[in-house]
């Protein structure tokens, strides 16, 4: 049997989002050549994945995959394959499920996020979602399963357990609040996942699991998740705060703190290698 404290610890950087503007935070990195700056910061503060969104002309979320590529190349060339890319499909109420898919098709990414209620939700064309799901399979595209809520992780295990999504087990994410304004999350918030169901009586459907969270407790959240044996993503998509509530001078500040947290409750922090085989799923 393994221990939690064998597994290294995942540090992702998430260092921009979709809704955040430069005008509000200096510091945001926007550009392909900001995000290169900021990967390898982070890479070198710890982190071993990218999750990485693109903007349009005006500072908009797009997935467009031409800005995609322009941003992945400059990352590259930065870090070379020491970090695993991670690009999102987030709706963010511009772009339906086809339009997410389609992204991902064209773009064949390493790896990718996709929020189930997004790409999945009740009533949506199942056919069409299990060829994705397939495509991705013979693709070699990592998946990761974002869970808004403890419902998402019913209506995740339904797909698997129908064979819509193929395979028996898969990385997920869980979000930790909301997209609100002022939204704090609470390590406490961890709770609703763990203690799902599923979660506890199902455990092969989750091949490992990892968070995101809001606001200055955004640390704290983190440290919560590695003591449970989860992974960390981190970064100024949904937190701009040191733990002492002042602004951090980048992402890399962020990554740097949550590693001293790793490293303190005695698990050891993952490179990209390790990375890539615990976020390849069991298809």
């Amino acid at each position: 049997m393994t221990l939690y404290s064998e597994i290294p610890a995942i540090l992702a950087v998430a260092p921009n989002g979709a809704r955040k503007m430069p005008a509000d935070y200096p510091n945001l990195p926007i550009t392909p050549a900001e995000l290169a700056r900021e990967a390898r910061d982070c890479l070198a503060a710890g982190a071993s994945v990218i999750h990485l969104h693109v903007r349009d002309d005006a500072g908009g979320h797009s997935l467009d995959t031409g800005r995609y590529r322009e941003a992945i190349a400059e990352i590259r060339a930065a870090v070379g394959d020491d970090l695993l890319i991670q690009v999102t499909s987030e709706a963010v109420g511009i772009y339906d499920a086809a339009a997410q898919m389609a992204m991902v098709r064209d773009l064949v990414p390493e790896a990718v996020s996709l929020a189930i209620r997004e790409v999945a939700p009740e009533g949506c064309d199942e056919k069409e979602f299990a060829a994705f799901c397939a495509f991705m399979r013979e693709a070699g595209i990592r998946p990761q399963f974002i869970l808004y809520a403890p419902e998402d992780i019913t209506r995740y295990a339904d797909l698997v357990g129908r064979g819509v999504i193929p395979g028996t087990g898969f990385p997920l994410l869980y979000v930790l609040g909301r997209y609100t304004v002022g939204q704090k999350s609470s390590p406490v918030d961890l709770l609703d996942f763990l203690a799902t169901p599923v979660v506890r009586n199902q455990p092969a459907l989750v091949s490992n699991w990892m968070m995101c969270a809001f606001g200055q407790f955004e640390n704290a959240c983190a440290m919560a998740a590695i003591a449970l044996g989860g992974h960390a993503r981190i970064g100024f998509e949904n937190n701009t705060q040191l733990i002492d509530g002042t602004s951090a001078p980048g992402n890399a500040a962020l990554i740097d703190q949550a590693k001293k947290g790793v490293l303190m409750l005695g698990r050891k922090v993952a490179n990209a290698e390790l990375a890539r085989k615990l976020l390849s799923p069991d298809w």
